[in-house]
């Protein structure tokens, strides 16, 4: 069936929809991986996203069920330049367009990707629909600036807490929309772990007296979340932190930084990523729109982009505090920074 994404500047693509038939409306983004779209589509932080694969082919080894950063997809909708019809691997267990019909996600396949991509990339970031009708320009218009994902953390975190058993530190989660591989680096390494749902109160938290309290990545704009900087601030001083990506970035805020979204953002699994610290560049997995643009006072950055300078990470000159803007669990992507994980338990009680 033909489809066509329509840009809020005005710019039609057309293609042919599969999946779940029905019109989406997101912000239309572009991950750079050339494989790991399976964890892409359940990755929490493209919530309320409209993703754009560059690679030009996509579904050939196929969906299966390990392979998960959530229980469903999270994606409002994707576009790829040719889906594969016959995926071709042992692991497989269905294919791209049955998931998608089950998930209820909308895909658009034969259009220019490489097009798509540089007018993201000159123009910034900007909200698109994807339509299988023909609608007038007011309607296109109203759908568009009616999309918002202000309450997408607030969809994704985990409702109620629960706690994951373990004979190490005891490491309190507090999920933004962490993905699963997060949660099995902690695990992996003998942690016990309590996951608490977004706003979660900081006294709730210090109650269970973890050794650790993780922020976890999620979607959204950080300044958007103005009472979980509030509960993270009563945290600072009591208990060790550590954050990743949304994590990172509330933390500069509640340390007194400044966030700024940036013009199409960091989505993929081959950014380079320098730690300052061991002088070394890894390649990492990301996904983010936003960074601190300002650091926090008495806040020293540890790692930074090798591809445009934005700040990666850092670390409190005076308090246990650590965090890193980009994603060392990968999946997908490679394992270059999971020593990351390490670097946080060292900031354990």
């Amino acid at each position: 069936m033909k489809a066509k994404l329509i840009l809020e500047n005005g710019v039609i693509f057309e293609g042919k929809a599969f999946g779940y038939l029905k019109e989406c409306v997101g912000e239309v983004v572009f991950n750079t991986g050339m494989t790991g779209y399976q964890e892409v589509l359940t990755d929490p932080s493209y919530y309320g996203q409209i993703v754009t694969m560059t690679y030009p082919l996509i579904g050939n080894y196929g969906v299966n069920l390990e392979d998960l950063e959530s229980s469903t997809p999270k994606v409002r909708g994707f576009i790829v330049r040719e889906k594969c019809e016959y995926p071709n691997n042992f692991r497989c267990e269905l294919e791209l367009e049955t998931y998608f019909k089950q998930n209820k996600i909308l895909g658009l396949d034969g259009i220019d990707t490489r097009a798509l991509i540089k007018i993201l990339r000159n123009s910034g970031t900007m909200r698109g629909i994807i339509t299988l009708d023909n609608i007038s320009q007011e309607d296109i218009k109203k759908k568009i600036e009616a999309f918002s994902n202000r309450k997408a953390v607030e969809i994704v975190s985990t409702k109620e807490c629960y706690t994951i058993d373990g004979t190490g530190k005891h490491v309190a989660v507090i999920d933004f929309g962490t993905k699963q591989n997060i949660i099995r680096n902690f695990v992996k390494r003998g942690c016990k772990v309590t996951v608490f749902p977004y706003d979660v109160k900081a006294e709730e938290v210090l109650k269970v007296n973890p050794d650790l309290v993780f922020l976890s990545n999620g979607p959204g704009d950080p300044e958007d979340m103005g009472n979980a900087i509030k509960e993270i601030n009563k945290i600072i001083g009591q208990k060790p932190i550590v954050g990743i990506c949304l994590g990172h970035q509330l933390l500069g805020l509640a340390l007194g930084g400044a966030t700024k979204k940036l013009k199409f953002g960091h989505r993929g699994c081959n950014h380079p990523v320098k730690d300052l610290v061991n002088n070394k560049v890894h390649i990492t997995s990301q996904n983010h729109g936003y960074y601190v643009a300002t650091v926090p006072e008495d806040v020293e950055v540890t790692h930074v982009s090798v591809n445009d300078g934005t700040v990666e990470g850092m670390k409190h000159k005076n308090l246990p505090i650590f965090s890193v803007q980009f994603h060392p669990e990968a999946c997908p992507g490679p394992k270059d920074s999971e020593y990351i994980f390490d670097e946080f338990m060292k900031f354990a009680l």
